[in-house]
């Protein structure tokens, strides 16, 4: 390193040592890290601290003794190993030095809360430089006692000595805080800037520009997500040579969401991930994230000169509206694309909290949110940095990312947290023992839960984010996911003219899926009538295949009605797992039935596949209760363990959900009993045929 560039860094130094310097602040040790304790007096009188330009030798602005005394603690503090700096939490107030706030530390999740720390420094009494009379400065917390008498009795010679030894030792000091700076700061500051910051990338459009993409095409698809794509492979089956346009805002080709918060983490906990995002699902099969292989799909400016058709992906562009009357989509840019058949399937975004949506840029950039490959790599390095996770949210995708994140980085010594104000897990699913009992397995997991508390502010300072909780405790930590559902992206609506449910959200759409004329809605977005359950909007993969595929078809002309139970499923590590159908909603009344815990548990399903979606679709079959079989009756209260089960949902007496817990390969079973829309006498009698005990 030359000596200029040392002689820059310095300054940089003695800058920050000089602000450190004038101001009162306090340190509070942080979980995990130093132990270092550093107090920094302010000074009156404040000196200046300069370099000159000759090498790096130090000057003092101080005639006396008595201000190199007044001077000396603040730059022995300011001058210790910055680490104490990178360790500074938050900013004190300018009176005094404050108490420490209580800190929330969790040790195998037993929360308690930091000592209070105190400081009772008092301001020196004594006069400045020069004064007569002054008297000594009373000892404070930071342990400066300060003279002001000017009548030392010490000679000139040796208060030069002294000057200049303490100048030698300061700048000793400052040369090895700036190496331990440049070790402990610039790394971090390079890798934060690839955390959370949305902007980092650059915004690109595939193809160049909207001039390359068709003026008109058969069939127009708004969305690139599983309903999207589902419904160009029904499109296909029925006519073989279909052209079909579908528009992205995303950069990536059509893939699944499901394994981000499941399979991919303990696929990813072996190796790196691939390209293209493979991880071995519970069966023990092999897949990709993706849909298809990159050279499965037309170059959109190509789509119209193929004579076999196929399908072409516009990738960052976006809709802002489509006339049905006309039949033209146009892209933001004012590019008019006409279409014969449209269908919409813009699915949604996950929502924020107004703590964070308020919050400063630097408080932002610490939080985010879960919903694609960008945002599981994104998690990934947080983990695979050892940094502290926090997850808010108690649904689907926060109580499965926190098990997933707790068992990848269960070696790595990473501390996952779970806040949210309700009193267990997935509690608007599950029955409030059963949601209990699973906060409880979460817990053993590794899962630092912490219910019935929600975040009311949130600070940050180089490294971490201080999150104040309802509870009266304050929680440290380096990111923040955001898992508290999402909402139907419906800004189509307004400029083209299209109705939307004021309650549930979502495209308002007739049983064939239309919302005008040749113009259809799938996926996330859509709000249709459900024969058995009334008018619905589901958010699940499922639903999004189903109602994809089945807009396919109507697209083509077979005009058919939607009338399918769509299922649900979910992980909560490799022990747990249940499947869902129908109205699975806490707020039910629910009969339950449990079999002690196996130790050969099923193997469970693949239901990515669209042959497990559709799997005992068929609601004209009948179910016959046979009376011979063993009795399965069982207080879910009493019992000890939840190993395999079912649990009815019911509505004026009949079954309108049905739960699985931890019971696979039976939920078309599930599909056809809650189709026939009967009452039942006995419910132990129908649990008999899920084979519990099998």
């Amino acid at each position: 390193m030359s000596i200029f560039s040392l002689k820059g860094l310095s300054v940089r130094f003695c800058r920050q040592a000089y602000i450190l310097a004038s101001v009162r602040a306090g340190v509070a040790p942080m979980p995990g890290r130093t132990k270092l304790r550093l107090s920094l007096c302010e000074c009156s009188n404040q000196q200046t601290i300069n370099y000159s330009s000759r090498g790096i030798a130090v000057h003092a602005i101080a005639t006396t003794h008595e201000e190199l005394t007044r001077l000396k603690p603040c730059l022995l503090a300011a001058t210790t190993p910055l680490r104490g700096i990178h360790n500074n939490l938050y900013q004190m107030t300018q009176k005094g030095c404050v108490k420490n706030t209580e800190l929330l530390r969790a040790k195998d999740c037993n929360i308690s809360s930091r000592k209070k720390v105190t400081c009772d420094k008092k301001p020196s009494e004594g006069g400045g430089a020069g004064g007569v009379g002054g008297t000594g400065g009373a000892k404070g917390a930071c342990g400066a006692g300060q003279s002001g008498s000017p009548g030392s009795g010490m000679g000139d010679d040796e208060a030069t000595r002294k000057t200049r030894m303490l100048l030698a030792m300061l700048a000793a000091l400052g040369l090895g805080g700036l190496l331990l700076w440049l070790l402990t700061r610039r790394k971090p500051k390079s890798a934060e800037s690839k955390e959370c910051k949305p902007g980092a990338k650059s915004v690109t459009t595939i193809p160049a520009t909207s001039a390359d993409l068709p003026k008109h095409v058969p069939y127009l698809l708004v969305g690139g997500g599983t309903a999207a794509f589902s419904a160009f492979r029904a499109i296909k089956s029925n006519d073989p040579r279909a052209k079909v346009l579908m528009i992205t805002d995303e950069m990536r080709k059509p893939y699944m969401r499901p394994p981000l918060s499941k399979e991919l983490w303990y696929s990813a906990e072996k190796g790196e991930v691939t390209k293209d995002y493979r991880f071995k699902q519970w069966t023990g099969a092999e897949r990709s994230l993706f849909f298809e292989p990159e050279e499965f799909f037309v170059e959109p400016s190509k789509l119209m000169e193929t004579i076999n058709g196929g399908i072409a992906v516009a990738q960052g562009f976006t809709v802002k509206k489509v006339d049905p009357a006309k039949h033209i989509a146009t892209l933001a840019d004012g590019y008019e694309i006409g279409y014969d058949e449209c269908l919409i399937a813009t699915g949604c975004t996950p929502k924020n909290l107004d703590v964070f949506l308020h919050a400063i840029p630097g408080v932002r950039e610490k939080v985010m949110m879960y919903r694609s490959p960008d945002d599981f790599e994104r998690l990934k390095q947080y983990a695979d940095e050892k940094k502290s996770i926090t997850i808010l949210g108690n649904g689907f995708t926060g109580s499965e990312l926190a098990c997933s994140l707790a068992n990848y980085a269960k070696n790595k010594k990473v501390k996952i947290y779970q806040i949210f104000p309700e009193s267990g897990n997935m509690s608007r699913v599950l029955p409030d023992y059963l949601s209990k009992w699973t906060t409880a397995k979460m817990e053993s997991m590794g899962v630092c839960v912490i219910p019935e508390t929600s975040v009311k502010d949130a600070q940050r300072d180089e490294t971490l984010l201080k999150l104040s909780l309802s509870n009266g405790k304050s929680l440290l930590t380096d990111v923040v996911v955001v898992c508290v559902g999402c909402e139907p992206n419906t800004k189509l609506a307004t400029t083209s003219g299209l109705e939307t449910d004021s309650n549930i959200g979502g495209f308002v759409v007739n049983a064939e899926l239309e919302a005008r004329r040749n113009l259809f809605v799938a996926g996330d977005a859509s709000c249709f009538y459900d024969p058995l359950l009334g008018r619905r909007r589901i958010e699940h993969h499922d639903h999004s295949v189903v109602s994809g595929r089945l807009a396919g078809e109507n697209m083509v002309g077979k005009k058919k009605a939607y009338t399918h139970q769509s299922m649900f499923w979910s992980d909560l590590g490799p022990e747990v797992g249940y499947e869902g159908i129908g109205l699975v909603d806490a707020s039910l009344p629910t009969v339950a039935v449990f079999a002690l815990s196996t130790p050969n548990p099923e193997r469970r399903s693949d239901n990515l596949t669209e042959k497990a979606v559709v799997e005992g679709g068929d609601g004209g079959k009948t179910v016959t209760v046979n009376t011979e079989a063993p009795d399965v009756k069982c207080d879910p209260n009493e019992a000890d363990e939840y190993g395999r089960g079912v649990i009815f949902y019911m509505k004026d007496d009949k079954i309108v959900g049905i739960l699985l817990w931890n019971l696979f390969n039976r939920i078309g079973l599930a599909r056809t009993i809650i189709n026939q829309n009967k009452k039942y006498d006995d419910l132990n009698e129908v649990a008999k045929l899920f084979e519990i005990h099998a």
